[in-house]
């Protein structure tokens, strides 16, 4: 059971490797054009949206191309938002619904995480057909922890917002100077082996 489970969480990290990060590798835009594409992805990754967050970044980048000149990654930003999936749903919700409650002064109401993860678990994993699994779900987002999670969310959306383009501009920056390296180096032992001869 233990290397089935490593090979799950290998899966996932090469899952994670070749959807989020070889796509920002491979991209031969502009640096603040990719840093902008992973920011737009991760803040709509932290709204309890899950489901339409793709959309969400489809039309933002349609608003933003009519607005802006310079544009961002679609294909980063899509990506970016599959930082919240099933997997980390019930835990990123929570975390939504705490600040939330946090941040309306409400100290001592606060449920339990169990209680979320059953009322989800109820929702998607119960022998309800499609349309009534997103009634339920939708009645969760509007009545039930609705309102708390979409004011927690909010200071989430700006701390993804700025670490993803900040991480994507130093991680690009440090890449560019690995290269430039690798470049000196490589040059270095040229003139070397041209001086020999």
């Amino acid at each position: 059971m233990k290397n089935r489970s490593i090979s799950l969480f290998q899966n996932m990290l090469r899952l994670l490797k070749y959807r989020l990060i070889i796509p920002l590798l491979r991209s031969e835009k502009p640096v603040q054009y990719k840093a902008k594409g992973v920011a737009v992805g991760l803040a709509w990754a932290l709204t309890p949206l899950v489901g339409i967050q793709m959309w969400l970044v489809f039309v933002t980048w349609l608003i933003w191309k009519k607005i802006s000149k310079e544009g961002f990654s679609l294909t980063l930003a899509l990506a970016w938002t599959w930082v919240t999936n099933v997997f980390t749903l019930v835990p990123v919700y929570y975390i939504f619904y705490v600040t939330g409650q946090l941040l309306q002064g409400h100290f001592s109401d606060i449920s339990g995480y169990d209680n979320l993860r059953s009322i989800i678990a109820d929702t998607f994993f119960a022998e309800y057909g499609f349309w009534e699994k997103w009634g339920l779900f939708f009645k969760l987002l509007v009545k039930d922890w609705g309102f708390s999670m979409f004011v927690g969310c909010l200071p989430w959306i700006v701390v993804g917002y700025v670490c993803g383009y900040y991480f994507t501009m130093a991680f690009e920056k440090a890449r560019a100077e690995r290269k430039l390296k690798k470049a000196l180096k490589t040059e270095v032992k040229g003139s070397k082996k041209l001086l020999e001869n």
